[in-house]
């Protein structure tokens, strides 16, 4: 299966540069060997706004699905050193007693 390409934001405001300098729809996507309706796509993103047309376009959702993954592993991590944290504390008070318990017993 062939890989989708990939094309940045300024190769896109590139090629409707082109358009507006007078070249055809048809020659611009021979030149870059885009589909007519990608051009079209792109041109529509365009006019409904320019300013955020392209920016971070498709990448957006995986960006945000991999820092949720990252944070539910963080709180998991915290969850476990927390239970490690109070599991050696007892742990520890347990042998002090123990010990408490020895002197005591060998001292009398």
């Amino acid at each position: 299966m062939k890989d989708r390409r990939r094309f940045t934001r300024d190769f896109k405001l590139g090629v409707l540069r082109e358009l507006d300098s007078g070249k055809s729809p048809a020659e611009v996507c021979r030149m870059h060997e885009i589909h007519p309706s990608l051009l079209s796509r792109w041109q529509r993103l365009y006019r409904e706004n320019p300013r955020e047309a392209f920016a971070g376009h498709g990448n957006t959702y995986r960006l945000e699905a991999k820092l949720a993954e990252k944070d539910r592993l963080i709180g998991k991590l915290y969850a476990e050193n927390e239970l490690l944290k109070k599991a050696h504390a007892r742990r520890m008070q347990s042998l002090s007693e123990q010990r408490k318990q020895r002197r005591a017993g060998g001292l009398t």
